[in-house]
Order: structure tokens, then sequence, then C-alpha cells
């Protein structure tokens, strides 16, 4: 059954000796040369953190860019291991990279993270959250991260905070560009590519192909017997396209269309009559077909207005299983109407009137089910001499689950030679799925949504090539989704003789992330570390799957036409199921050598170490895995 391959919502722990060790690597990192001084840039602008463009220093919430140059030079091997690398998230897998992911935002579950490509909310209904393991990084030009409460700002869902995903646009003279890799445990990647901008008209268009035979994902003696010595692998599939037209000056309406296919193997069992006796050996596969589309208008209005048209649709269609699948089927439509306000100099008024409709049908659903949402929003921004002001509310009325208000306060403060102190504090909710809701002798549809509230402090540093960062945390959900074991506190019905799906749980997130980089002529450092602690206020055990700490250590350099990079993650131990995960670090190295203007090679080696990693309870990770790949890059074609 589908419904039980969520992430189940836990946090993570502490090693005290792999902290000081990154903790002194980040303090050697912060005291810039007199070289970094003496340069000027300007700070990235985002959109994230008010739903408008604003230069990231006059934000007063924890974001993280991740640019086009990162996701390049990225030697991770997925969307989801970049973000855990770029954005200091944690990460649970299934398996290796195609197998079914989920991450954690400061302890916050899979669920409880929303996910934007090109400003639509994208993922399952039915199962609640975001399917990482179908996304493809090929198509993607920028990735911003808002760690901390986002409800108040995008509605449900956002109680860890929002992923926001930009894909290719076109500009400038067409151009053409493609790789081609292949790798250890028969890995093969591919992609091509062209853009540009012909007068008001401008375009993208990619195509990408990922494969791997991969690894039996489970290992022997699970504890369910579900262990298949066969290699489940995966395929991968992504088109993407998006156009746009400049109707007049300061006008512009765009579509764009992402169509990906996911095709996967994993271990599981069959219980067929007439003796129902577990039988492991069939070939499980899932296959996700997914596709995101928007057609929209930006104008400006006049110099104090502007103003944003959306309409958007998102389709998942999976079906999971070997000789009795299930499906699974979820539509999504939504309509946002956005406008920003100049109301002086450095303050801005940002409105926002939306409708979601969501659909979804399955095997295990009575009937096809439905429900809407409506919701209006008023955000605030603005700058007052050396402070820094944010204000938002939001009020969510959905037709099952009723009326949900959020509200987010933020100040910041300016106090010179680069640094800024930051306070934010905000309410957040996560709505029940529809197997929460009406899953067949599980879902209950009186369940209830999960609500938030949550606070942080922190110190931003920024000096030319040199930047540091501190964030505390803590946020407290109430009435946690999760299954209920006990009989007598489910529905009457003779189906739910095994439990059912209630609010039984208090969770408590708290924790610090810390954040440094620096450049030193051609060598560039960047470091993270979080330090979380995750539990359930009930029991007081940690929630599964997260670690009490999570570093990591990026260095690159580059000479010529060569570049080096290499890349340290460490990860403490993590309970699962009654089971406690053993901690471990994992080494990645990677080349690249420009040999003529438009070609470049590119090596990687994951895993240097070889290291046995346990993503999650009984699973495997893909041991040391080498690549070699060719890229061209042409303009003018």
């Amino acid at each position: 059954m589908r419904f039980f391959r969520l992430a189940p919502r836990a946090p993570l722990a502490v090693s005290s000796r792999y902290s000081h060790v990154l903790l002194s690597a980040i303090a050697a990192v912060c005291f810039p040369t007199v070289e970094a001084q003496a340069q000027t840039r300007l700070p990235p602008v985002v959109v994230i953190a008010t739903r408008e463009p604003v230069p990231l220093d006059q934000v007063t919430a924890d974001v993280v860019v991740i640019d086009a140059q990162r996701i390049r030079e990225s030697a991770a091997d997925s969307l989801e291991d970049l973000l855990r690398r770029e954005a200091g998230v944690q990460l649970s897998r299934t398996g290796g990279p195609g197998h079914s992911a989920g991450i954690f935002v400061r302890g916050a579950s899979s669920q409880s993270t929303l996910v934007l490509v090109d400003g639509v909310r994208i993922g399952s209904a039915t199962l609640g959250q975001v399917s990482f393991d179908a996304i493809s990084v090929a198509q993607i030009e920028r990735i911003e991260v808002l760690r901390g409460p986002g409800s108040s700002l995008y509605g449900a869902d956002a109680v860890g905070g929002v992923v926001r995903i930009t894909t290719r646009r076109g500009e400038g003279p067409a151009s053409f560009s493609g790789r081609v890799a292949v790798g250890e445990y028969g890995a093969k990647d591919g992609e091509v590519a062209v853009g540009g901008a012909s007068g008001s008209f401008d375009y993208a268009a990619s195509l990408s192909r990922e494969s791997n035979d991969g690894v039996s994902v489970l290992r022997p003696n699970d504890r369910f017997g579900n262990y298949n010595p066969d290699r489940d692998g995966y395929s991968r599939r992504t088109a993407h396209m998006r156009l746009g037209y400049t109707v007049a000056p300061g006008h512009r309406v765009a579509l764009s269309v992402i169509d990906a296919q996911l095709k996967s193997q994993y271990d599981s069992s069959e219980y067929a009559a007439p003796d129902y006796v577990q039988d492991p050996s069939p070939d499980f596969r899932t296959r996700l077909d997914t596709q995101v589309a928007s057609l929209s208008y930006d104008g400006v209005i006049s110099p104090t207005w502007t103003t944003r048209v959306q309409l958007a649709h998102n389709a998942d269609e999976s079906l999971d299983g070997a000789h009795l699948p299930e499906r699974f089927v979820t539509r999504r439509d939504q309509y946002t109407w956005q406008n920003a306000f100049t109301i002086d100099a450095g303050q801005q008024l940002v409105t926002v009137l939306e409708r979601l409709e969501e659909r979804a049908k399955a095997s295990a659903f009575t009937s096809e089910k439905s429900r809407h949402n409506d919701s209006l929003g008023l955000g605030y921004s603005g700058k007052f001499g050396a402070h820094l002001l944010s204000a938002d509310v939001r009020h969510d009325d959905n037709s099952v689950y009723g009326g949900k208000t959020t509200g987010r306060l933020g100040w910041g403060y300016e106090i010179g030679h680069g640094l800024t102190a930051r306070a934010l504090a905000g309410t957040t909710f996560r709505a029940p799925s529809f197997n929460d809701l009406f899953y067949s002798g599980y879902g209950v549809d009186t369940i209830r949504p999960e609500r938030g509230r949550s606070a942080e402090i922190g110190l931003n540093w920024l000096s030319g090539y040199s930047n540091a960062s501190v964030t505390v945390y803590r946020n407290r959900v109430r009435d946690l989704i999760a299954y209920e074991p006990d009989r007598s506190l489910c529905p009457a019905d003779s189906s739910y003789d095994f439990g059912c799906a209630r609010n039984v749980d208090r969770a408590r997130l708290q924790g610090a992330t810390l954040t440094a980089g620096h450049r030193i002529g051609a060598l560039s450092l960047r470091g993270i570390i979080d330090l979380l602690s995750a539990k359930d206020e009930r029991s007081g055990d940690r929630l599964d799957r997260r670690a009490k700490h999570q570093e990591t250590i990026t260095a690159d350099y580059q000479i010529d036409t060569w570049n080096f990079g290499a890349t340290w993650v460490t990860v403490g131990n993590r309970p699962d199921g009654g089971k406690r995960l053993g901690g471990y670090s994992t080494l990645d190295l990677q080349a690249r050598w420009r040999f003529a203007a438009q070609w470049q090679v590119e090596a990687k080696v994951l895993n240097v170490g070889d290291r046995d990693v346990e993503p999650a309870r009984d699973y495997r990770a893909l041991g040391r895995q080498a690549w070699l790949g060719l890229r061209y890059s042409g303009i003018g074609l």
C-alpha cells in the first residue's frame, strides 16, 4: 500500500568531534583577506522571502540561494542530494538515486516542505509530499530555499520551509548545449538543450534522460522479510519547454511545460490468495508520470504597481506494485493573482489572491475525491535606515478541513561592516493528505491540519567574497498526523481493525545552522553545520530518520582550464523504526578540463571511501561510483 512509503516524521543528533572540526574550519574562512574586503559585490536578488524580488541582504528570513554555476558544478547525484549539500537540509532515501526520497528542513517531515516549480505547487495530494526522485536537475537554473515558516506566504505545508525551483529561460543569441556521461552500476546520463531570444520572443527547451542499474535496495534479513537479491535500478526522462513573448515594454506572457517520467524498481512482498503466504520474489516497480504547466502574465501597470496572473496545472499519476499494482492519480489546478505596490522608497506591499483545486482517485478510494482552497494574503516589507521590517498574513479556506489563518513578523538591523542581525516568528500548518482523509481502512475524514509555531534569531555577515551566518530556531508542531494502532480510537467500521490515521503527537524541533564561505584567489571554500534536536513531546523520543548533526565542507580550486572540487559530508546516527542507524561520512571528488572553448571533459568519484551507507532502516545506498562525461556549450548557432 503506497501510503506506507511515506517518510516517518523525526529529527537528528551530534558528534562533538566532527562539529569541532567543522567549526574550526568555518572560523578560519570567516576572516576575509584585504583583497576580499576591497571588492564590492552586490547581494543576489531573491523572490522566495516575500514573493517579489528583494535583495538578499534586506531579507529577515533564513534564505539560501543555489545559482546555476553551483548547480552545474555540483557532484550531487540528484536534486535531493544537491539540496542537502547546499542548503543544510537532511535527506532520507529508500535506496540510491531514483528511489523514494524526502528531505527534512529543520527536522520537519517531508510532507511539511512546500516545493514550487516556476511558481507552481507540485507534489502528490495522495501522499502529501513531493517525489524528489522524479525531478531532474538538468532543467533547473536556480533554487531558492526558505528555511523556516512560510505558510503566511504560500499556504499549507510550508512548516519546515519552502523550496522554489526556477527552470531555464532563454536569453541572448541562440545557443545549444549537450552533455553525456557514463558511470559505474551501469549509469548513463544525457541531456540536450537549446535557448535564446529574438526580438520580443524568448525560448528554452531541453530533454534529459538518466538511468542506473543500481543494487538491491534492501539488505538481507530486513525486518519485514521483503529482501530480493535482484538489482533495483531506475530510469528518468524529462522534457522541458519555456516560451515567453513581450507584448509591450513591461508586459510579458510566458508558457512553461515540464513532462517527466520515472521508472524504478524496489523490494516488497505480495500475499496472494488462497494461502496469503508472503512472497518477496516478484519484481516490484513504480512508474510515476508528472506534468507541470503554467501560463502567466507579468505586467508593469505603473512605476509603483506590478501585477502577475498565473494559471497552473500539476498532474501526478503513479502505478506502484508487482502483479496487482495500485494506481494513484492527483490533479491540481492553481489560479493566482498577485500585485506589488511600492508605497515609498524601500517599502513594498504585496497582495495575493489564490485558488487551488485538487482531485484524486485511487484503487484505495471508494470514489474520486476532491477539495478546493481559497486564500487571501497580504505582505509588507520595508527598510527604515538601518532597520528592516517584514510582516505577512494569509487566510486559507478549505472545503474539507475549514479555515486557517497564519502570520509572520520579521525584523532586522544592519549593525555595520556587513553584519546584520535578524529575528522572525510565524505560525504554520500542514494539510492532511488525501490518504490521511480517505484511504480505505486508514484515512479518517475528521483529521485536522497540523499546526506549528516557529521562532528564530540570526546573524548574517557579508564582505566581498566572504560570508557567514548563524541561525538558532525553535518550532513546536501540534496535532501531528500519524498511524494510530489502538483500535478503540479508530472508527467503528471493521476495516479499521488494524488502526487508522489520527492527530496523536506533538513535536519540538529546535537547533542551529551555521554557514560560511570564503574565496582565496582561485580557491573557494564553503561549510555548513546543522545541529538539530527533534523530539516527540509526548514520549520524549527522537523523531525517526533525523540526525542530531550534519556537516558539509566543499572546496573548489580553479587553475587555467582545470577545475578541481571536493565535498565532504558527515551525518550523525539516526533512529529509525526502533533501530539506531550508524553515522557516516562520505567524500566526493571531481575534476573538469575545458580543452576547447566549447568543450569540457568532466570526471567525478562519489563516495570515494566506498562507505556502506544505510539511508533508512534496512536500505542500502550505492557504494563508490566513478563517472566520466563530456559537455558542449555553443552560442550563436
